[in-house]
């Protein structure tokens, strides 16, 4: 095996596994173990991983952007359904709020092809392109350090410069919305504190989030699930769900 195709393999089982070893790939392909070494050394000076003690793992950044890619394609007619209902809630005369989200998007592909005037500001790099082919559409984008993700900013000074904002209306996306529990979670702490803001700023809000995220959490409670208007989904909720949900005075949109 040729040194381009073993390196190649390499590659492919890091993909797969997210880390590699030293002694198994040299057992794997009956190389040194120093072979190996180099080969991992060559990938890491090209970018392609990162070298730890007895091995390489795959870069973060990459496990984050494979991350956001892999979301863009799943539940896509759910979230289809969810932003049909999210733009009924939309007033002409609104200034509304796109957060990070794959929601967002659908979100945006609908106003991209309307005749209205409307008012949006956004976070998200993919809104911000599909948006800004529309003339008639008044668009602000709050910048700042991009995420891991490339999909777009949630930082310290995205915070500062959106504060001057108060949308009428936000769609805000979650990891997970435990009704019972009477919160929303994100899976990290900076778009956690960016989503809480931009609920504290809006007239009004709404979680967009598809049925299997209802009941989960993530590793960052940022907010009540009390502050925000409603939740829009994809499916029915249960009886029990729902009752809880009016007890917090929480609306159920369901998008079915």
């Amino acid at each position: 095996m040729f040194l381009e195709e073993r390196q190649a393999k390499i590659l492919e089982m890091l993909e797969k596994d997210g880390k590699v070893l030293v002694k198994e790939l040299a057992e794997i392909f009956g190389v040194t173990e120093d072979s190996i070494r180099k080969d991992l050394s060559s990938l890491e000076f090209d970018g392609k991983l990162k070298r730890t003690y007895g091995g390489a793992v795959t870069i973060e950044e990459k496990l984050q952007m494979t991350e956001a890619n892999r979301r863009r394609v799943s539940d896509v007619e759910a979230k289809r359904k969810i932003a049909a209902a999210a733009v009924k809630l939309i007033s002409p005369q609104d200034l509304v709020f796109l957060d990070i989200s794959t929601i967002s998007i659908a979100v945006a592909e609908i106003l991209a092809k309307s005749e209205t005037n409307y008012k949006i500001i956004t976070n998200m790099v993919d809104v911000l392109v599909m948006l800004a082919r529309n003339p008639k559409i008044n668009l602000y984008f709050v910048g700042g350090q991009i995420n891991q993700s490339r999909d777009g900013f949630s930082d310290v000074l995205n915070i500062e410069f959106v504060s001057k904002f108060r949308p009428d209306i936000s769609f805000i996306g979650v990891f997970g919305a435990d009704i019972k529990k009477n919160s929303l979670s994100s899976r990290d702490t900076t778009t956690g504190i960016h989503k809480a803001k931009m609920i504290e700023l809006s007239k009004s809000s709404y979680i967009t989030a598809t049925s299997n995220k209802i009941g989960r959490e993530g590793t960052f409670c940022f907010c009540s699930l009390d502050k925000v208007d409603g939740i829009i989904t994809d499916a029915e909720l249960s009886k029990d769900l729902t009752a809880a949900a009016k007890k917090l005075d929480v609306k159920i949109i369901s998008a079915a």
